[in-house]
């Protein structure tokens, strides 16, 4: 008999080709073969309450009125918090509603052990429930409630929901480095990034229908991803002229919707791009790969943000990257990672439009230096964070 392990998580898909990213949900599919799976997560207006997802048992559970449940699962809580400060008045309600909600699952399942990704607010009900129930915790956290939250959650708060888990898990060495010198330098920290299913995202996906309909005719720039300051995407946006001098015919995709998209639709009026930068606004999870496949340079723009957020290691990379596009990223910790600067990629400076300019004409200036490289990509993400790898890391974890 199977050994049963409850994810509980505040970002997983909410239906069948939602935009959310899906990293929860591709971890805990290739958990299934091994252990009796079930998913605690918010539920949002539209979605079921419960379902079967690729043998996993989702359960949304209720926190508000229903029709207004929606500071998680519309791309991040804290997002969202900073977008409509009407949504403090749930997080109350959301963290009552989740700690008797997990509650239930342990009375009625009974898990052998609980798989919470991030400390806050997750780990924190997963601890309370340890201290009634017994039931042994797992933490994982991808860089929000410890990059984002500094200052807003005590310390001794953090410290005491990880000294009492079994395991800690972060995405990237940046966490674990910021995690040692911000809340306990003696925490046992496993670095086990997301990954990503290289048989879906890979070269082959290659779509040129996508440059017709969108009157691609030279250098195909691509960004993906949630359009909040932590992206970075304005600089992106400003390193455009410089490139179109040199290829007129570039132009550049942003996928994804966001608090910032009205900013950065205005920014590309007054910089006269209208023609040179599409928004298509978010787009399905399984339509992304033929996008990352037929764009000739993906860019990771993101930065540290005015409050200290910033990315673990963000997903889309290893997506972009895994498909054979070119990777440009900022030279943030988490992103060293997986970029080995010209090697597998190309780093630049956070915050300098210049500097992402200059390396993508290089890049579209030497094109066998972009083979390469784009070679090397793929070979790195095969090798180190294709799924059937991380899931194995996680699978042991969790032994």
């Amino acid at each position: 008999m199977k050994r049963k392990v409850l994810v509980f998580a505040s970002t997983f898909p909410r239906w069948k080709n939602d935009t959310l990213p899906p990293f929860i949900y591709e971890l805990s599919k290739r958990l299934t073969n091994e252990f009796d799976v079930s998913i605690l997560t918010p539920n949002y207006p539209g979605a079921k309450q419960d379902e079967i997802m690729d043998k996993m048992k989702v359960h949304r559970f209720n926190y508000f009125l229903k029709k207004y449940q929606k500071l998680a699962g519309s791309g991040g809580i804290l997002p969202t918090l900073k977008k409509n400060k009407w949504f403090y008045f749930q997080v109350p309600f959301f963290m009552i509603g989740e700690f008797f909600a997990l509650k239930k699952q342990i009375k009625e399942n009974r898990p052998d052990i609980i798989h919470a990704h991030w400390i806050i607010p997750q780990g924190i009900a997963s601890y309370l429930n340890y201290k009634i129930y017994g039931v042994p915790y797992v933490i994982t956290t991808h860089g929000g409630d410890i990059f984002g939250l500094q200052g807003n959650i005590p310390t001794y708060i953090k410290k005491i929901v990880l000294r009492n888990a079994k395991k800690i898990t972060v995405v990237s060495n940046a966490i674990k480095k910021e995690m040692h010198e911000k809340i306990d330098l003696t925490l046992k920290i496993d670095v086990i990034s997301m990954g990503v299913d290289s048989k879906k995202f890979n070269p082959s996906k290659k779509d040129n229908s996508i440059k017709k309909k969108y009157k691609i005719n030279g250098p195909f720039l691509l960004f993906v991803g949630r359009l909040a300051e932590k992206k970075g995407v304005e600089y992106l946006i400003k390193a455009i002229p410089n490139i179109i001098k040199k290829f007129p015919k570039t132009k550049l995709m942003i996928i994804g919707a966001g608090t910032l998209e009205k900013e950065l639709k205005e920014q590309t009026k007054k910089l006269k791009l209208e023609n040179k930068i599409i928004f298509t606004g978010a787009i399905p999870n399984t339509q992304l790969p033929k996008y990352y496949a037929t764009s000739d340079v993906f860019i990771g723009p993101s930065i540290e943000a005015k409050d200290g957020d910033r990315e673990g290691l963000p997903v889309t990379l290893m997506e972009a990257m895994s498909s054979g596009s070119m990777i440009i990223a900022t030279d943030l910790e988490g992103n060293m990672d997986l970029i080995k600067d010209k090697c597998n990629g190309f780093l630049v400076k956070q915050k300098n439009s210049q500097d992402v300019s200059d390396k993508i004409i290089k890049l579209l200036d030497n094109k066998k230096l972009f083979g390469n490289i784009k070679r090397e990509g793929i070979k790195e993400i095969k090798k180190r964070f294709d799924w059937d790898v991380i899931g194995k890391k996680y699978l042991g974890v969790l032994r």
